[in-house]
């Protein structure tokens, strides 16, 4: 009964995913369905449903109109969110013991996807901004000078991973990421949780999707970018370097067998938004909604950071001396509710609603943070993670995670092997991996994050015994 209580509160202004601001901006066909007597829509795979893996039935017409509408060869809707599909998907390019190439900032379901098929992740670094202790996505320049190392080193690649865009809205062209490393006679795979709504094409500001550059797996989050349920979410191929029936091995190895067909239903619904041209309208309003805000609150003096999402609204917060952290507190508290606190930034996700009043509701909030903390603060920055360009494991990551393996404080940890997977959620971007070797600097960072972060469970870390 809490927990039910607690679904109907009240949350102030509510600027955090999933992206269909509690129900304000649901496609129409879903609302009416919940309309209905409860319980009525939870159905099983029917003949006439049938499912994401099925030949037939609703379920399969309904992907294959999708795949059709957006240019890809064939499309599977998920129903454990991105994370099911970005895991089968990179389960489903390579094999036991291959080397996958992918920069440091993947979720944390891909490095669990290695563990659990025995994938060697090659992480490559990326640029560093110490003034907000963000990373850039990599342009061409830098992802030619990784491929240079891995040739180098002669690293055997069986696959990729970019991300497109980041949590905090950047994103860099992709084209020439994928050309780059197609040359190399390898698959594509783009987690583009974040990115749906770039595949409409409705707004030539918006980056450009990983579908029309050219991968060959994108996985959209449809919960995060577009007006889905949570947990939907769909998986496109194109191409011919991915077989599609190890796509759908993958799948089956990942995702329920007893699919819930009113998330099934949202992810068609989500996608019906995005191809219809009222649904491209409704967006291209958002859009020019939220490049409005952007601009008042820039006006009133808000310390917004530049990104190529309009959608995502990223306060500069550390060049007051004041940590996200701090802030999302401070605001959650007088009912404003982001999405995504950092040590050095606090972004909000605009979503698909209207948001009728925001700009003043936000400044006055800012207003009183900063009323409440020194005027002569110094502005915060961030030491860059010092790790190599390019690591390759110490250990395997999936024997490190299965190995015997003991608890010890991190200040302890000077040459030990990580049993742990180490990130804070969100955004669920590893600080520390499984089969990581530990050395001085490295420690300090971490503690350094332990503290930044505002976490305890930084302080003790899981290594192999």
């Amino acid at each position: 009964m809490a927990l039910s209580r607690i679904l109907t509160s009240d949350f102030g202004k509510s600027l955090f995913l999933p992206a269909h601001g509690r129900g304000n901006a649901l496609p129409d066909e879903i609302n009416n369905l919940l309309k209905r007597r409860a319980g009525l829509w939870d159905l099983p795979e029917l003949p006439a449903i049938g499912g994401p893996l099925i030949k037939q039935g609703a379920v399969a017409d309904s992907q294959k109109i999708s795949a059709e509408a957006l240019g890809a060869k064939q499309s599977w809707y998920g129903v454990n969110g991105a994370t099911g599909l970005l895991q089968a998907a990179l389960l489903a390019i390579a094999r036991p013991g291959q080397a996958i190439l992918m920069p440091r900032n993947v979720h944390r379901s891909l490095i669990c996807a290695c563990v659990l098929g025995g994938l060697k992740p090659i992480l490559f670094n990326l640029p560093f901004n110490a003034d907000r202790g963000h990373v850039s996505p990599p342009d061409d320049e830098w992802l030619r000078k990784v491929i240079e190392v891995v040739v180098r080193e002669e690293i055997e690649i069986a696959a990729s991973v970019l991300v497109h865009p980041t949590y905090q809205g950047y994103a860099n062209d992709l084209k020439p990421l994928v050309n780059r490393l197609h040359a190399l006679g390898v698959p594509v795979l783009v987690d583009e949780a974040h990115g749906a709504h770039f595949a409409t094409c409705v707004d030539e500001g918006l980056p450009e999707s990983g579908i029309t550059a050219g991968a060959d797996l994108i996985v959209h989050s449809l919960h995060k970018s577009s007006n889905g349920l949570t947990q939907s979410a769909i998986l496109w191929l194109q191409g011919d370097l991915v077989d599609p029936d190890l796509v759908e091995r993958s799948i089956g190895w990942l995702q329920t067998t007893s699919p819930s067909s009113l998330l099934l239903a949202s992810c068609e619904a989500a996608i019906n938004e995005w191809i219809s041209p009222i649904g491209k309208s409704k967006l291209k309003n958002r859009l020019d909604e939220a490049r409005e805000i952007n601009f008042r609150l820039k006006g009133f003096g808000l310390p917004l950071i530049d990104n190529q999402d309009p959608l995502r609204l990223v306060v500069h917060t550390a060049v007051d001396g004041i940590t996200g952290i701090d802030a999302d507190n401070f605001f959650i508290a007088r009912g404003l509710v982001a999405e995504l606190p950092e040590p050095g930034c606090l972004t909000f996700c605009l979503g698909f609603s209207v948001h009728r009043g925001l700009v003043d509701f936000i400044k006055e909030r800012w207003d009183e943070l900063l009323s409440q903390h020194s005027p002569h603060k110094v502005p915060l920055s961030f030491v860059e993670p010092p790790i190599p360009f390019l690591s390759n494991l110490s250990m395997d990551c999936g024997l490190a995670w299965r190995a015997m393996s003991e608890r010890i404080p991190l200040a302890e940890s000077m040459g030990r092997v990580s049993a742990d997977l180490l990130c804070p959620y969100p955004p669920g971007i590893p600080m520390l991996i499984p089969g990581e070797r530990l050395d001085g600097e490295r420690i300090e960072w971490l503690i350094n994050q332990e503290y930044l972060w505002k976490k305890d469970e930084f302080s003790t870390l899981r290594v192999v015994s």
